[in-house]
C-alpha cells in the first residue's frame, strides 16, 4: 500500500535540522525500500523550508508511524505535525494504471 507522508516543521526549533542532517539521510538510505521517495518542502513566497514529503510502501498506517518515530528527527522537536495519509496512484510514467 502507498502512503503520503507530510511533515511541518516547527521554525523555533530549524536549528535541529543541520545538526541531525546526516543521520536522517542515513535513516532514509537504511528504508529506501519503504521510503521510495522523500525531500523537503519549500514555501514559494519566501523560499524557506516549510517541512517534508515522504512516499511510503506500508501494510498499514501504524506501520508508517512506527517508521516516522524512528527517524532522527523525530525526537529533536523538529517536526511540528506529521499527517499520514493512504495513497491511491492511477497515474504512473504517462499512463494511467489498470
Amino acid at each position: 500500500m502507498h502512503f503520503i507522508v507530510l511533515f511541518e516543521d516547527n521554525p523555533a526549533k530549524a536549528d535541529q535540522r543541520a545538526k541531525h542532517m546526516a543521520a536522517h539521510l542515513a535513516f532514509l538510505e537504511k528504508n529506501l525500500t519503504r521510503v521510495t521517495a522523500a525531500g523537503p518542502l519549500i514555501d514559494p513566497a519566501s523560499g524557506a523550508g516549510a517541512g517534508g514529503l515522504w512516499v511510503v510502501e506500508a501494510a498499514d498506517a501504524a506501520q508508517v508511524r512506527k517508521l516516522v518515530e524512528t527517524d532522527p528527527f523525530w525526537p529533536t522537536g523538529l517536526r511540528k505535525s506529521v499527517n499520514i495519509l493512504q495513497w491511491k496512484q492511477v497515474y504512473k510514467d504517462g499512463k494511467k494504471l489498470a
